[in-house]
């Protein structure tokens, strides 16, 4: 069975000694008054409701799957109580905001309860995620009435929360969309058209489900340019704000699908349904992205999450499994055999995995603050680096999440393969984070093309030079110091060749963001290496950060002559020979 218990210790010390909370929050009004044992409170009762409510019901949601029935759809087995119980204690608002009944967190401290939710019950926490994630739409984009409707019942999980993007012709192209939005009367729209792929779309959890849904005007401007933004809600609010009348919207099936089978993924209808202008005209894609941003970086937690239940399972399985000798003579000498963890190459997949996962954890938290520092301090500079760093972290944690996943079977061996354990679940469920919210190559395509290509490197040589003023351990300091040259190097050098290579970002993207990622990690796991304090658990941290510079960050001198291939190496080819 699959268990599952939130990494506190590791928690604190990123919150506490790695970037010392309090200093940054301090200038900041709104958390001024948080004291250590308020967050310490956040944080372990987000791990009780993780481990001990979500985790239970984890593959038993796997095991049964959602089911629908001429348009009606249930979830799993124990999934409403669980939803119940992160309603009730305001998890959904937790970094909502106060004046709509919101708890007002740091977005920092969310990413960290949202990594705990997601290991525990990925399939379940994507029910949480679309809400949290609307409601950030709405509190960004609507009007005082909407704002005043929907903020409070999406906080309190009352309503939930659904993005209807996707449509059977139109992935990524969004701007190929069919689905009309027609004026009426009363000031409200009609909303016809299909969605597919729609997470959360139909489901028995909530009362009420908030639709965002993607749609054209009549007359709009063709592509991207013409998109608008609704508010289409299962059942529209009444006069007291409560669920009215159903609107005439419906799931016409449900996917069958390779993990996360415990979370309803519908092709939602809309016909003629009531909806509401959200933002401006013709500024809907605009709009969304503020959902989808937020939703990126969730995603990628949601690989960090998978990467930390992965370590957990592999990490007991390999302490407890006897199998073969040490290299150096038995060390279970009254025994038939020593655990695995005498075998080298288990130690090298385990470490992997905590090398990832715990540079993860602190990456997403750095993310988080940047925009903690964005929105309430109009820091301009953190706000380009969050938004910079968006699709690495989607992208990134996602891939190293999966990855994780895969070694974490591969500990367990064949007993990896079969059902009873669940580490078979995790590697499913871990892989569609790759895919959704913008597939990793759409990441990679993001950050090389529109947010590096567009200002000529400089946020992120701006991010490399904040980088290089933190002080490390002197065994890390050349080693990051070539790492942050490496990429400067490569920075400069793609800016230049893409002026006359059309086909060059596209080329190199993925190369690109993973280089990225590596160096990023190298610094925050330089950084962690020198605020380890001087006791067993910092003693693992140094080890660990031993271990990923000596045997995974070296992978970035192949990723630098990846990088370097010119486009022709992928282009060259004709149709007719693939």
């Amino acid at each position: 069975m699959l268990e599952y218990s939130a990494p506190q210790r590791d928690i604190e010390f990123l919150l506490f000694d790695l970037f010392r909370v309090q200093q940054v929050w301090k200038n900041i009004p709104a958390f001024a008054d948080f004291s250590d044992d308020l967050v310490r409170a956040v944080v372990a009762e987000g791990g009780k409701v993780a481990g001990q409510v979500m985790a239970p019901v984890n593959q038993q949601g796997d095991e049964q799957g959602c089911t629908w029935n001429d348009g009606v759809v249930t979830t799993p087995t124990g999934f409403k109580a669980a939803y119940d119980a992160m309603a009730q204690g305001g998890w959904m608002g937790l970094s909502g905001n106060p004046v709509y009944e919101g708890q007002g967190m740091p977005k920092m401290l969310g990413c960290l309860v949202e990594e705990m939710f997601w290991g525990a019950n990925t399939a379940l926490y994507l029910y949480g995620t679309l809400t949290v994630g609307s409601s950030i739409c709405i509190e960004a984009h609507g009007n005082e009435d909407q704002k005043n409707t929907y903020l409070p019942k999406l906080y309190s999980g009352e309503w939930s929360g659904a993005m209807g993007l996707t449509e059977a012709h139109a992935g990524t192209d969004l701007g190929m969309i069919r689905t009309r939005a027609l004026p009426h009367s009363d000031g409200s729209y009609r909303i016809s058209g299909t969605k597919i792929f729609i997470t959360s779309g139909e489901h028995d959890l909530s009362q009420n489900i908030v639709h965002l849904v993607l749609a054209k005007l009549p007359g709009a401007p063709e592509g991207t340019r013409g998109i608008s933004l609704f508010i289409v809600p299962k059942f529209v609010p009444d006069d007291d704000g409560d669920a009215g009348a159903r609107n005439s919207l419906s799931s016409g099936s449900i996917e069958h699908k390779m993990g996360i089978r415990g979370s309803a993924t519908s092709v939602m209808n809309f016909d003629n349904a009531t909806g509401y202008l959200l933002g401006e005209e013709n500024q809907g894609l605009a709009c969304m992205f503020t959902m989808m941003n937020y939703e990126r970086l969730s995603v990628g937690i949601q690989g960090l999450g998978a990467a930390e239940l992965a370590y957990q399972q592999a990490v007991r399985y390999a302490k407890d499994r006897l199998q073969g000798r040490s290299p150096t003579g038995p060390k279970n000498a009254d025994g038939p055999a020593d655990n695995l963890l005498v075998h080298p190459d288990v130690r090298r997949m385990l470490l992997t995995q905590r090398a990832y996962t715990e540079a993860g954890r602190a990456f997403g938290m750095f993310v988080g603050m940047q925009l903690d520092l964005g929105k309430y301090n109009n820091d301009a500079q953190a706000l380009a680096f969050s938004e910079l760093l968006t699709p690495v972290a989607k992208a990134f944690l996602s891939e190293r999440g999966f990855e994780c996943a895969v070694l974490a079977q591969q500990v367990f061996g064949g007993h990896g393969y079969v059902k009873e354990w669940g580490v078979e679940q995790i590697v499913r469920d871990a892989r569609i984070a790759q895919i959704y919210e913008g597939t990793n190559g759409v990441q990679a395509l993001d950050l090389i093309g529109r947010k590096v290509l567009r200002d000529g490197g400089a946020t992120l040589l701006a991010l490399i030079d904040e980088m290089r003023n933190d002080d490390v351990p002197e065994e890390f300091a050349q080693d990051l110091t070539d790492a942050f040259d490496r990429l400067v190097r490569v920075t400069a050098s793609i800016v230049e060749r893409a002026s006359n290579d059309p086909e060059l970002a596209g080329s190199v993207s993925v190369d690109f963001l993973d280089l990225v990622g590596l160096t990023i990690y190298a610094w925050l796991w330089a950084r962690m290496a020198g605020a380890a304090p001087d006791d067993e658990f910092g003693n693992a941290k140094r080890k660990t950060a031993r271990f990923f510079f000596s045997r995974i960050l070296p992978g970035a001198v192949a990723l630098e002559l990846g990088a370097g291939a010119d486009s022709d190496v992928v282009m060259q080819m004709t149709e007719e020979e693939f």
